[in-house]
Order: structure tokens, then C-alpha cells, then sequence
């Protein structure tokens, strides 16, 4: 009984396989616009984040500690030389 269920499986699948293989590529291809959309977009929201910061980057210092999107450090204040 189970090696008719895994031949009927067999004979079931392999189309579906084929077709998967056939189409992968095409979607891939289909999909790079909106992924260069999507880098374009976030680059451009990350520049006016930093225009909309740099006032206050001004303000704070050249003692202040950048900090990276996480909002922890990017560097120990230790290792800024005062």
C-alpha cells in the first residue's frame, strides 16, 4: 500500500516540480524592479532622516557618541579622546 501511495505521488508531482523550476526564475526576474524600488526608497528616506538630524548633530557637539539605527552606541565613549 505504500509504494502505491509514493508512485501515485510520483506520477502527481514531477509536473508540479517542473513547472516550479520553470517559474522560479521568471518571478526572480520579475521581482528586481521592486526590490531597486524598494533600496531607492529607503535610501532616499534615509537621507532625509539625516537632513532632518543633522540640526541637532550640529547642536550636541563633536563630543557627542553616534549612535546607529538600534539606538545604541556605534562607538564606547571611552574611545573618544576629549
Amino acid at each position: 500500500m505504500k509504494l502505491l501511495f509514493w508512485l501515485l505521488l510520483l506520477v502527481l508531482a514531477w509536473p508540479l516540480a517542473l513547472v516550479a523550476l520553470v517559474l522560479y526564475p521568471l518571478v526572480w526576474l520579475l521581482g528586481i524592479p521592486f526590490r531597486l524600488v524598494g533600496i531607492s526608497v529607503r535610501a532616499a528616506l534615509e537621507l532625509v532622516e539625516s537632513i532632518v538630524r543633522l540640526p541637532a548633530r550640529l547642536l550636541a557637539g563633536p563630543l557627542s557618541v553616534a549612535r546607529g539605527s538600534s539606538g545604541r552606541p556605534l562607538v564606547c565613549r571611552r574611545c573618544v579622546s576629549t
